[in-house]
């Protein structure tokens, strides 16, 4: 399973932008779907996720101005970022969970993307 983000890019603050994660591979079913980020000299956080019933959670510092979603018939999710402040500078990663084909039936899998840089001028 291979994951593709794309959308980064520089931005000034109060722009916006759309970041898209595709999946491929044999894909047999997708649970939970997020983006994470991580600024320069801090740790990986959770930015966003969704989950397979619909929920979605959203860390407080994006509450408001992020919003994830997905389109499970491509294996996609999506984040727009409105009212970007230069503090969501970072790199920000996809992260899949779910199950994938084999011939012995499916197999679990948590696979992440190569990442997509999202630089905010202030």
């Amino acid at each position: 399973v291979q994951l593709q983000a794309s959308g980064g890019g520089l931005v000034q603050a109060g722009g916006s932008l759309r970041l898209s994660c595709v999946t491929s591979g044999r894909i047999f079913s997708i649970n939970t779907m997020a983006w994470y980020r991580q600024a320069p000299g801090k740790q990986r956080e959770l930015v966003a996720k969704s989950t397979t019933g619909g929920g979605t959670y959203y860390a407080d510092s994006v509450k408001g101005r992020f919003t994830v979603s997905r389109d499970n018939a491509k294996n996609t999710v999506y984040l727009q970022m409105n009212s970007l402040k230069a503090e969501d500078t970072g790199v920000y990663y996809c992260n899949v969970i779910g199950a994938r084909s084999t011939t012995w039936g499916p197999v679990p899998f948590d696979s992440w993307g190569q990442g997509t840089l999202v630089t905010v001028s202030s």
